[in-house]
């Protein structure tokens, strides 16, 4: 479930603005989705996004949380062209304390990814991949949907990175259609996200975000398919917290 959880979590930032596309100003601090998996409640995702800084907090719940523990925080950080620089995954996972750090070097047109073992203090993996003048990690890029304005249909190619592998992510448009989940009812967009299979990773299976269809673009659902065991984990927006309006003067 540590894949599943982290996977999950990086499609909800299917949010973040793109050179590519102009998305529309946040409107909100932050965005709480419950994790649901085998038809039980088994965590939560809470994402705050950001221009120039983006964080996401992850955690088990219920039966999953006393199987596994699952604690993970993520934050990555963005230029003023909104090409990622660099991110920090810090997980709490049962036993295991594990710290990623990724730097995207655009001069070089590198990134290094090192992952250490914090009880150890060791490292247990490292590598370097090729990234392109402006990279996109999983958070960045994976939304490039909020500025796209894809109909169903319709498809845009998007190079991304998670620091060990870049490769190229097939976006596409499929259906309108209305989800409803705690936070209300929705008439949304569905797009499937093509990162499976080897492109970015090498799992098989299916990625499918239901995007609000207005000026919004709120990823208010979230659905990973894989094969048995794993089955669907699927991500339901629970609450949205406005942003803060500027004090009067």
């Amino acid at each position: 479930m540590r894949y599943v959880f982290a996977l999950a979590g990086a499609l909800v930032f299917a949010s973040l603005p793109s050179p590519a596309a102009e998305a529309p100003p946040f409107t909100w601090d932050k965005l709480t989705y419950g994790v649901e998996w085998r038809l039980v409640r088994s965590g939560s995702v809470v994402v705050e996004p950001g221009s120039t800084e983006t964080r996401m907090r992850m955690q088990s719940a219920g039966l999953l949380s006393a199987l596994f523990r699952v604690e993970d925080q993520y934050t990555v950080r963005y230029d003023a062209n909104s090409c990622a620089t660099d991110s920090v995954f810090n997980s709490v996972e049962g036993s295991h304390h594990r710290q990623t750090t990724v730097l995207y070097d655009r001069s070089q047109h590198k990134s290094t990814y090192v992952q250490r073992d914090i009880t150890n203090n060791t490292v247990t993996r490292s590598a370097q991949a090729d990234i392109p003048d402006c990279p996109h990690d999983m958070l960045a890029g994976l939304m490039v949907l909020r500025g796209s304005r894809l109909e169903p249909g319709q498809s845009v190619n998007v190079v991304l990175s998670d620091g060990r592998k870049t490769g190229t992510v097939k976006l596409e448009a499929q259906e309108r259609e209305e989800i409803t989940t705690p936070a209300g009812t929705f008439k949304t967009i569905r797009y499937e996200a093509d990162i499976f299979g080897g492109v970015i990773y090498m799992r098989k299976g299916r990625a499918l975000i239901w995007v609000t269809d207005d000026a919004e673009r709120v990823p208010v659902e979230i659905k990973l398919r894989f094969a048995f065991p794993i089955g669907t984990v699927t991500l339901d927006l629970e609450k949205d917290t406005p942003a803060a309006k500027p004090a009067a003067h």
